[in-house]
């Protein structure tokens, strides 16, 4: 952990020292907070997201669905009518994400951003028959949409030289997206209920959270890199009692100039995201996601992107695809196949 935070240290990216009409000024556009601006400069962005789950694993194992309702315990068991295995298993997810984005510096040392969006999520769920069997029921959809959380942050730029630079991010995370969501269901029983959705499938974390980061970037002629750490954490329950997870993320990226306005990048990035603490007493049901004690998960991501610089440099296009190299899961919990980040950013002063 000690040598986490020593590496943390170099951290948020300003282009500042950099010529903006480099595609590579900014990182990958799956990082946010990359770069700072000058005194009276603003820039808009618009990124959208998508994001791929598929099976599901405990550890580093993959379960089939069968694996899971015979042995993974149901933690609401000692409540009525609930049975004592998991019985209800979520097999796919889907989650796109349009993001909204919005900086502006007062002084040359700080930067304001702010940021929302506008999530749908699907989960496929497959229900087996009440008891203690593998006979399958039959399966079901539950699908949200609507406003997400909005972040609100300050970037402070902390140095910067001929080459290299480096900021500090401080913000705060405000609960505009709903976090008592509901849809109906498919229970054991047999009975399609509407009922309060467990926790992956809310909009919102319900609470107002703290954001902090540090990011460092450096270049040559075509070559550019950088690191960001950046943590989201939970300070306080809320209204209904509970609180996610903290998130913790370190990216480290390279990048290649392969032509005045094109680079290519390459991303390595860990995220450590902690289980939920408390709970939604209207959040009970036989599947693991209604559990606030699977959702702990370590990943390592590898990535690749690349940027684009458009003809009258106003604008700056980036897209970028990850997958997981390698995850651990406090199960059983769905596993992440893939995700796409793909923005567009704009400033009259680029």
């Amino acid at each position: 952990m000690s040598k986490l935070i020593a590496l943390s240290v170099f951290c948020l990216c300003s282009s500042a020292a950099w010529a903006n009409t480099r595609p590579d000024s900014h990182a990958p556009i799956g990082v946010m907070g990359d770069h700072v601006h000058k005194k009276g400069e603003w820039m808009m962005s618009f990124r959208t997201m998508r994001m791929s789950m598929h099976g599901n694993r405990n550890g580093t194992s993959s379960l089939s669905p069968e694996d899971i309702v015979q042995t993974q315990k149901n933690a609401f068991a000692a409540m009525p009518m609930q049975p004592a295995n998991l019985r209800v298993v979520p097999r796919k997810m889907n989650m796109e994400m349009q993001m909204l984005g919005a900086m502006y510096a007062p002084t040359d040392r700080v930067t304001l951003m702010a940021m929302t969006s506008y999530k749908n999520t699907e989960m496929d769920h497959l229900t087996f028959m009440g008891g203690m069997g593998v006979q399958r029921l039959g399966t079901f959809t539950t699908e949200t949409s609507g406003l997400g959380d909005t972040q609100v942050s300050a970037l402070f730029q902390l140095g910067s030289g001929i080459d290299a630079s480096w900021h500090g991010t401080l913000g705060v995370s405000l609960p505009t997206g709903d976090n008592e969501e509901i849809d109906e269901i498919l229970t054991p029983m047999n009975i399609r209920p509407t009922v309060r959705l467990p926790y992956p499938m809310q909009l919102g974390s319900g609470s107002f959270d703290l954001i902090s980061g540090l990011t460092y970037s450096n270049h040559s002629a075509k070559l550019g890199w950088g690191s960001q750490w950046r943590s989201v954490l939970r300070v306080k329950d809320n209204s209904d009692n509970y609180r996610l997870g903290d998130e913790h993320q370190l990216s480290t990226w390279g990048s290649y100039m392969v032509a005045p306005s094109v680079s290519l990048s390459g991303r390595l990035t860990y995220m450590h995201k902690g289980n939920i603490r408390g709970k939604d007493a209207l959040i009970m049901a036989p599947v693991q996601t209604a559990d606030p004690n699977r959702h702990k998960r370590q990943r390592l991501d590898a990535g690749m992107g690349a940027n684009w610089i458009l003809s009258n440099e106003n604008y700056r296009l980036g897209l970028e695809l990850t997958v997981p190299v390698w995850q651990r899961l406090s199960g059983p919990q769905m596993e992440t196949d893939w995700g796409l980040s793909l923005g567009l950013q704009w400033s009259p002063s680029s």
